[in-house]
């Protein structure tokens, strides 16, 4: 019982402050976390970007990340595909009782460990503990605040003809790696997933031009739901390369073998730029010096052909729709 969480962990008497102050303050305290207060008082010029998401993934602990990774990446993400550079998050657990404390400080620590690369703070929080069997052993919920400099206008509905599109690396990784674990199969090459913090990556991008018209990590629906969503707000067709998209041999494998497309796959660590055509050798250049832009490859470009469609040269030379991502083909994935 002593390493299990109950539900006197959520009542806000003495276990509640016990579990925050000797599991979660030790990993994640900075200033302002430590008053403990209602909210966060803070201070920030410029334009400020906002963004919340909840995590419910299983299983929580997948190869190559977790679920407390998974949520500051997540969130670290949304907020720098406007251009924003990350600075504060809120982090939010709801624990379902009998979990495991250890597995819990586990967690924390992948927490903080992203929290730390990223070089973001968590300044607020919450935890709410309820019934066995009403919950999935543990929800995330995290809320963050960036600031986009002046001048930075990046939006899905910024697409132009001609512009080309920028993918920052091999797609399929974190849904693979997720359904690996979750239905225990076992592939000759490993799959881990791609979970990582995009914020450095897309500040040397805007450092190599700032002429980027739209950015987007292509998570749930994968690559294929983004670029249609790029097609759909800006009102333009886009024509992608299919042996220019770089896949990994051993999510490619696993795809066959599960009869799923790749380009459907969830990522948690790969961007879809948008940018400028006289720009994007440039960029490219500047983003393979990142670690999680060394696999960049420019796919495709936009143009005034299938207004609002997606079309994909194939490899034999033939063209075909990918449309949106239609039902959920991997459900509970982040």
């Amino acid at each position: 019982m002593n390493d299990i969480i109950l539900l006197a962990h959520g009542s806000g008497g003495k276990l509640s402050h016990d579990l925050i102050q000797k599991r979660l303050l030790p990993s994640l305290a900075n200033p302002m976390l430590n008053k403990l207060d209602d909210s966060a008082i803070f201070e920030a010029s410029g334009h400020l970007a906002f963004t919340t998401d909840s995590y419910v993934v299983s299983p929580i602990f997948f190869p190559g990340g977790d679920i407390g990774k998974l949520a500051v990446c997540g969130t670290v993400n949304d907020l720098s595909m406007n251009g924003a550079k990350p600075l504060y998050l809120s982090l939010s657990l709801i624990v379902e009782e009998g979990f495991s404390l250890s597995e819990l400080d586990c967690i924390v620590r992948s927490i903080k460990a992203a929290a730390e690369e990223a070089e973001v703070n968590i300044i607020t929080g919450d935890t709410k503990v309820v019934n066995q069997g009403q919950a999935d052993k543990l929800f995330i919920n995290t809320s963050g605040i960036g600031v986009t400099p002046f001048g930075i206008d990046i939006s899905g509905a910024n697409a132009r003809a001609g512009d080309k599109i920028i993918l920052s690396g091999t797609i399929g990784d974190h849904g693979i790696a997720v359904m690996s674990q979750r239905e225990e199969l076992k592939f000759e090459v490993p799959v881990e997933s791609d979970c990582a913090p995009l914020n450095k990556l897309v500040a040397q991008m805007l450092n190599s031009s700032p002429r980027i018209h739209c950015l987007r990590d292509p998570t749930r629906g994968g690559l294929a739901t983004t670029l249609n969503e790029f097609a759909q707000q800006s009102n333009i067709g886009i024509t992608i390369e299919e042996n220019k998209i770089p896949i990994k041999e051993g999510v490619k494998a696993a795809c066959e073998l599960l009869g799923f497309d790749p380009v459907y796959v969830a990522n948690e660590g790969k961007l879809v730029a948008v940018v400028e055509p006289v720009d994007a050798d440039k960029i490219l250049a500047q983003m393979k010096q990142n670690n999680y832009g060394r696999d960049a490859a420019i796919i495709g470009e936009v143009t005034n052909e299938h207004s609002r469609r997606v079309a994909m040269r194939t490899k034999l030379g033939h063209s075909r729709i990918v449309d949106m991502l239609s039902g959920e083909l991997l459900p509970r994935i982040c």
